[in-house]
């Protein structure tokens, strides 16, 4: 079955279309706003890809209704939309990607491929928050965990190019992007992960705040006379790299350490040490480690965070060569020759795991 894969997201949207051999076909970018792109550009895009049989939807939270990825209809459509709280960056942008693809290919199969659907089944000690019974009884109030497919595929790779594939492998997996969060996957399956009930828990990140101690919220409301959306706001989208180093790249952040910036020497210390501490935390919910991989454009790219973040490490038998970081391209082994545990850089290929959700999906509805 030949997949098209649309990743919509809060200033960008990718289609790629994926053959049932795990190939990627085709694919293409776009810079965008609120996941909407013009329709003659979708358009092209869709129509240069050939044999198209069915579509999946990176959609980044299914709230307490939908634990599994689901074939799309109004229902769920409204579904998303009652939710997109939790998710404010994200689900608006993957709702308009749904409509705009809807009008272009009306009779094509969907499914919503759930971003948290892989973290479903948390150990019930990492998904559950010490909170009131009702708030969690009532709202669905638990740790659901995002970013499934990158950590989905990264364990499973790292596992092929250790030539260990099925053997409960103890992975803890680092996507860095714009957003980031770590993951512990043993075996193929979520153990633990950084993000919480939104993707606003955990490391820091481009303009998210990552974890901060709710009292400081509360007196923050109080005190500087926040409302929840201005709340909201500050957190989503001018906390992070970008409220440290006056800027959200990690590009631009590593030439500022260069030029001598302390404001990017603070983010970027700020940003390993919560790193190091997650990376920490992930092999204790195993209870060790076999293998650390690196993911996402800044997991990829930036070997500098790579190299301070293993730097801190070597208590997990982590250390990685110097030359085979600096010129290191996914996929690649950049440990060092007497480390225990290797640490690999892994392409993030989400588009590859969409695919195979969408006929993991659809292959279990019975047809009429």
């Amino acid at each position: 079955m030949r997949v098209l894969v649309v990743n919509a997201g809060s200033s960008s949207l990718k289609v790629s279309l994926v053959g049932p051999d795990d190939k990627v076909l085709a694919e293409k970018d776009f810079e965008v706003s609120g996941g909407k792109v013009a329709d003659s550009q979708l358009d092209s895009a869709i129509n240069a890809m050939d044999g198209i049989e069915a579509v999946g939807h990176r959609v980044v939270h299914g709230g307490p209704r939908y634990p599994k990825s689901v074939r799309i209809d109004s229902e769920v459509i409204t579904y998303l939309v009652t939710i997109s709280d939790l998710a404010p960056l994200h689900l608006p942008a993957s709702l308009a990607g749904i409509a705009a693809v809807r009008l272009l290919l009306p009779r094509t199969p969907a499914v919503a491929c759930l971003d948290t659907a892989f973290h479903a089944r948390l150990p019930a000690a990492a998904s559950t928050y010490a909170i009131p019974e009702e708030w969690r009884q009532r709202f669905g109030v638990r740790r659901y965990g995002f970013h499934g497919f990158s950590h989905a595929y990264a364990s499973r790779r790292a596992a092929e190019m250790l030539d260990s594939p099925g053997t409960g492998l103890k992975v803890v997996t680092c996507h860095l992007g714009s957003g980031a969060s770590v993951a512990a996957v043993w075996g193929g399956r979520s153990m633990d992960t950084t993000m919480g009930f939104t993707p606003l828990e955990g490391l820091v990140m481009g303009t998210r705040s990552g974890s901060v101690d709710p009292g400081l919220v509360l007196w923050l409301q109080k005190h500087a006379d926040l409302n929840e959306n201005e709340m909201a706001e500050a957190l989503d989208q001018r906390s992070g790299l970008l409220a440290l180093a006056g800027t959200a790249d990690m590009r631009e952040v590593l030439r500022g350490i260069t030029a001598g910036s302390e404001g990017a020497r603070l983010a970027l210390d700020v940003y390993v040490h919560r790193l190091r501490a997650c990376i920490a935390a992930m092999a204790a919910a195993m209870d060790g480690v076999d293998v650390l991989v690196f993911t996402g454009g800044v997991g990829e790219n930036a070997s500098q965070v790579r190299a301070e973040t293993v730097k801190g490490l070597g208590f997990l038998g982590l250390e990685i060569d110097p030359g085979l970081n600096a010129t290191a391209v996914p996929d690649a082994d950049i440990s060092a020759a007497p480390a225990p545990v290797p640490t690999l850089v892994v392409k993030a290929r989400e588009d590859i795991e969409v695919a195979r959700e969408v006929r993991k999906v659809l292959a279990s509805i019975p047809q009429p």
